[in-house]
């Protein structure tokens, strides 16, 4: 749920973008306006007196204004009309009309904002979309994670449970054997000691176990009172591909939002270097050209015989004179920043590229090292069997009992952290790659927005 809402905001912060590259088209008006006041007036011989003020007035406007992107200005068209009605005048409307007129404002020397848009955000929402798949698979770990946590635990209460169970058959043969004189006390102390030893260990296993099936419940938003039987993960480990480090970093160049995020941070870097040079001296050039009326009807008004030539140019200029290098000291921690980013960019692409390597590595090798593990198993499981009856038949002692259990089950520990690690690896270069290598195809995804 919260990878799906990271990428619907990020959908909708794209969205904004493109709208900033469409018309947007605005009505205003005031339906209407009514003032009652006196106001001071200043007559002829330049004495002031005060008059009375009563008027109301409506007004409407459409305006249509387009961003320019290549040069980071805006064209505006609009049409406005203004009725104004005077209390107590002999002709009490007045009617002021704008049929149309066009606004060009533009920065000469000044900071493009929409042009450094166009080129961030379509990156910004690629990678948004490949760190979705990417974050999924992300899930998928955490998944695997928990799980084979819970899976080891239950491991731990079998083992648990196994040894308490050859405990207790031990201990009672031991006593046997030390009431015929076979066995000194020493030896009885310790195995009660093993017996006490494993009655205290799967007291600690269930608790474990119970503990680490919650976590994994939480984390699937099961519901409370939910038990779940682990099984043992199938994975045919005999038959995995056997994966190129050069095609699997070329898979992850190509998929992994890791490009996308260092294009877009090197980007925002040099756009702030753009901006705090352009913010050093600013230059506007604003033009206007459009016509106007004002008559006593609403006709007439509109009448193109009526119409008066408007325009406006002016030439807005603001240079710093003396700011104590203000604008050269921003500038310069612009482009310091920038050079701190890309030095960062090229420590990250070195780890990235290494990751990739280790994971390559690791997962070619883990099929051997879980092969191996098992069979390490199969034998410590048939070592302590056969010590557990050679102690019954008096040739074994407790040393060499204890350590055969011990390997037995340091050895099963072991073969389930090694099938962990096979789907860990596996995994990892999938979120890396966004590629199943098992299936050989790309892995897609359908996105909470079309």
């Amino acid at each position: 749920m919260v990878v799906k809402n990271e990428f619907i905001a990020a959908y909708w912060s794209f969205r904004t973008y493109k709208t900033e590259l469409l018309p947007e088209i605005v009505l205003t008006g005031t339906l209407p306006y009514y003032s009652k006041s006196y106001n001071m007036f200043q007559n002829s011989d330049g004495t002031y007196t005060y008059v009375s003020n009563n008027y109301n007035t409506v007004n409407a406007g459409l305006k249509i204004s387009q961003n320019i992107p290549w040069t980071g200005g805006k064209v505006t068209v609009q049409s406005n009309f203004e009725r104004l009605h005077q209390n107590g005048q002999t002709y009490p409307n007045r009617y002021k009309t704008v049929p149309i007129s066009g606004t060009l404002e533009q920065p000469l020397f000044g900071f493009n904002r929409v042009k450094w848009l166009q080129r961030i955000e379509p990156i910004a929402f690629e990678k948004a979309q490949k760190k979705l798949i990417s974050d999924k698979e992300d899930v998928i770990l955490q998944i695997i994670d928990l799980y084979f946590n819970f899976f080891l635990g239950k491991i731990n209460l079998d083992i648990a449970q196994q040894n308490k169970a050859n405990a207790e058959r031990l201990y009672a043969i031991a006593e046997a054997r030390f009431e015929m004189g076979q066995l000194s006390e020493v030896e009885l102390l310790q195995m009660k000691n093993s017996l006490l030893s494993a009655i205290s260990s799967l007291t600690d296993m269930k608790a474990s176990l119970d503990s680490r099936m919650f976590r994994l419940c939480s984390f699937l938003g099961l519901e409370e009172g939910v038990v779940i039987e682990p099984v043992t993960p199938e994975f045919d480990y005999e038959n995995l591909p056997q994966l190129d480090y050069q095609e699997v970093l070329r898979l992850a160049r190509k998929n992994n939002y890791f490009t996308q995020n260092i294009q877009r941070r090197i980007l925002e870097a040099s756009r702030s270097v753009s901006q705090a040079r352009s913010d050093r001296w600013n230059v506007t050039l604003y033009a206007s050209f459009g016509y106007s009326a004002r008559e006593n009807t609403f006709n007439q008004a509109f009448n193109s015989n009526n119409w008066r030539d408007d325009q406006v140019i002016n030439v807005g200029i603001s240079v710093p004179i003396l700011d104590w290098g203000k604008g050269k000291a921003k500038l310069k921690v612009a482009e310091s920043n920038k050079e701190v980013v890309q030095s960062r960019i090229e420590k990250e692409k070195i780890d990235f590229n290494q990751n990739i390597f280790l994971y390559v590595n690791y997962f070619n090798n883990q099929p051997g090292q879980l092969r191996l593990a098992k069979e390490m198993d199969e034998i410590a499981a048939k070592r302590y069997a056969t010590t557990v009856e050679a102690f019954v038949h008096g040739q074994m002692d407790i040393l060499n009992l204890n350590d055969a259990q011990s390997n037995k089950d340091s050895a099963r520990r072991k073969y389930i952290e090694e099938m962990f690690l096979i789907w860990s690896y596996y995994y990892q270069i999938r979120s890396l790659t966004l590629y199943d290598f098992i299936a050989d195809s790309p892995i897609d995804i359908e996105y909470p927005i079309q």
